[in-house]
């Protein structure tokens, strides 16, 4: 029986605890890389967002200086309107329900896009949580499999 008893007897020491570590238990490079592969992608949505932003802003300085040349232009209407007749008020009340109507319009524009941005960043935020998740379930599966299997489940 002794000599069964020592076939069977297994020693832990430090270079056995170190080769069932490093052949049960996931590496932190994995995490690292997918931790890196996540970082990027958000990194591209971030840098995505910064772009739609900066077209956005040219957007809108294209159309401050489209309306800067409509001004010019009502202006020069006023000064001819003036030359020629006295009815410059009913002239100005149409102008100004038109500049209302191009108010609501920008409104309605600016409305549409804050809804285009928000979706994005939803968008963006229901990703990370899912690949973060992801991450979470895969590194709970690992340790499950490594106790199994030092318990000797299978």
């Amino acid at each position: 029986m002794e000599k069964n008893d020592k076939e069977l007897e297994v020693t832990l020491n430090e270079k056995s605890l170190e080769i069932l570590v490093t052949k049960f238990i996931p590496t932190s490079q994995y995490f690292e890389r997918s931790f890196e592969m996540l970082q990027r992608q958000m990194d591209g949505f971030r840098e995505g967002q910064r772009d739609l932003k900066s077209d956005i802003h040219k957007r809108f300085e294209q159309v401050d200086k489209r309306f800067e040349h409509v001004d010019k232009r009502f202006e020069q209407v006023d000064k001819r309107f003036e030359q020629v007749t006295q009815g410059q008020k009913e002239i100005r009340i149409e102008m100004n329900k038109r500049f209302e109507q191009v108010n609501t319009k920008l409104d309605t524009i600016i409305e549409r896009m804050d809804v285009k941005l928000d979706a994005g960043l939803r968008e963006t935020r229901t990703m990370s949580i899912r690949l973060f998740s992801f991450a979470m379930i895969f590194s709970a599966i690992s340790m499950s499999g490594f106790l199994a299997n030092m318990t000797g489940l299978f």
